[in-house]
């Protein structure tokens, strides 16, 4: 699959969120998992590959550290700490950009994984950073939105 790159559209509108698991939905999750690790990414948002859905997916080893699904549909985080730090983070779609962000350190997600399972989560660190970012994507937000 191919990166899609600033200034696609795409990259810019909250995205649809995600009916039903169709055997379409798994293999694009498949082919979103192979995409993200050819281009050295810790995490793929599905408008990053063209497509208008709430999913993510997240590096495999990072997920497994934690304890957690690589795979993230029609997420949402219902609870940030209060508490925040800043750490630069760079983009797939934005080659070459990196810039200092302020997230929180904590959050709460609510998600399901790709066999339609309910989960929530908390998540901390690195990994709740991660999160962040990729739940911004779906939301239509980019690091340079954030940025600002």
């Amino acid at each position: 699959m191919k990166i899609t790159k600033e200034p696609n559209k795409i990259l810019h509108k909250k995205l649809a969120k995600v009916k039903t698991i169709t055997p379409e939905i798994k293999e694009l999750i498949l082919d979103m998992k192979k995409t993200m690790v050819e281009a050295v990414g810790v995490g793929l948002a599905a408008n990053q590959v063209g497509k208008d859905l709430q999913i993510f997916v997240i590096d495999e080893a990072l997920a497994k550290e934690n304890e957690v699904s690589d795979v993230y549909i029609n997420p949402e985080i219902t609870e940030f700490s209060k508490d925040t730090g800043v750490m630069e983070e760079g983009c797939l779609s934005i080659p070459e950009y990196w810039v200092d962000i302020k997230r929180s350190k904590k959050v709460k997600i609510k998600f399901m994984d790709e066999n339609g399972n309910k989960q929530k989560i908390k998540a901390r660190g690195f990994l709740a950073r991660v999160l962040q970012h990729e739940y911004d994507h779906l939301q239509g937000a980019l690091i340079k939105d954030r940025a600002k």
